[in-house]
């Protein structure tokens, strides 16, 4: 699997990072950083 794709994740495990990236966001964290941070 290449780096970045996320094919492999279900939607539930997809819906759960995109929830912590955004908690990320609200705290002023970059969004590709937060990005990284809620797929890490």
């Amino acid at each position: 699997m290449p780096r970045g794709d996320k094919d492999a994740y279900t939607g539930k495990q997809k819906r759960k990072a995109e929830h912590i990236e955004e908690g990320y966001e609200d705290r002023g964290v970059p969004k590709k950083e937060a990005e990284a941070r809620a797929w890490a």
